[in-house]
């Protein structure tokens, strides 16, 4: 019978160092290898046998476990953070590193994190290029304005955005210097290009067969977007992962830290522990959605009568979340939910 092996990888840009060793502790292997997939490819054939991995999630962590997946029988990710708890020691280097990850699978008390499909994680990573690109595009917007501040400009703020306007608007300014003009000109370009890109690559996530059907379901929220549900479904994953709505709402970063001591407990602003894609978006969809849904504008409202309106929107943040992890799970629109229900 084949002896099974347990390794641990600490990943970097340009190399990864490794720690291989047997279930009883022993040494077998540890070293670096070049993070390239030639490399990677010579470093499993001269493995001595089935092995078990595991690796901390960083940056890079995302190809090399596509990689190396199919060599292992079970390769786990394991969280920054806490690992970082665990293994806090005064000697840390890429070796040592590799070995108290290698230990920590070997006694079963690594702090795995979830790992999303590699599928997932791509049109992820297109959501969020999208959401840079809008970013970057609102900077060109409030440029453009300020732009003609500087010059003392008059123009109308609702319409300078319009395309025929800000042409007319150039042609009708006076006293504006001509560099003033041309950076309006390549400002309004880049704004352009920059709203052309967004719109492809929403449409290109709204024609994915993969993540659509679970979308219309989420939309079927009054109050919940397209945005929002995609952000929802490529930011969250698979819904099982989560077992109630409390660890939900921590994950989206909608409650904050708990700090007890003593039979005390103090509860400061919200974590930053966070997804923050997901709580960006959720606070955002919070502040619209009470015009969308009566229930929410409700919860609103009493929230509102407190006196503070930054957790009236959090309380109405908290209760979308609800919904839509609801809507998930049981796969069926939110009316037919309601009606169950």
């Amino acid at each position: 019978m084949n002896a099974i092996y347990y390794i641990g990888l600490d990943i970097h840009k340009k190399t990864i160092a490794y720690c291989i060793k047997k279930i009883d502790g022993t040494h077998v292997r540890q070293g670096t290898v070049a993070a390239e997939r030639k490399a990677l490819s010579r470093w499993l054939s001269e493995l001595p046998g089935p092995w078990y991995g595991a690796m901390e999630a960083t940056m890079f962590t995302g190809w090399v476990h596509d990689f190396l997946k199919p060599h292992a029988v079970d390769l786990k990710v394991a969280h920054p953070a806490m690992l970082k708890a665990i293994t806090s020691a005064k000697k840390k280097n890429d070796r040592a590193d590799a070995e108290k990850i290698a230990d920590l699978l070997k006694v079963n008390l690594l702090p795995e994190c979830h790992m999303m499909s590699e599928e997932l994680r791509e049109l992820r990573r297109v959501l969020r290029y999208r959401n840079m690109i809008v970013n970057t595009a609102v900077k060109m917007k409030n440029k453009m304005s300020g732009l003609l501040m500087e010059v003392g400009a008059t123009y109308d703020k609702k319409r300078l955005h319009g395309k025929k306007y800000f042409g007319a608007l150039l042609e009708r300014v006076e006293d504006v210097p001509d560099s003033v003009k041309e950076l309006l000109k390549l400002s309004r370009n880049g704004f352009e290009m920059f709203d052309d890109i967004q719109k492809k690559l929403v449409a290109a996530l709204r024609k994915n067969r993969l993540i659509r059907e679970r979308v219309e379901r989420l939309m079927s929220i009054p109050g919940v977007g397209e945005l929002t549900a995609l952000t929802w479904v490529l930011e969250i994953g698979e819904v099982s992962r989560f077992n109630s709505s409390r660890q939900a709402i921590s994950y989206c970063g909608l409650c904050s830290g708990q700090h007890e001591s003593a039979g005390k407990e103090h509860r400061g602003p919200i974590s930053k522990k966070r997804n923050k894609h997901l709580q960006t978006k959720l606070i955002e969809a919070a502040k619209l959605a009470q015009h969308w849904n009566e229930q929410l504008a409700q919860l609103h409202e009493k929230e509102l009568a407190r006196g503070n309106k930054n957790r009236a929107t959090l309380v109405v943040a908290r209760k979308l979340v609800e919904f839509m992890l609801a809507v998930d799970r049981r796969e069926t629109d939110f009316e037919l939910l309601k009606e169950a229900v």
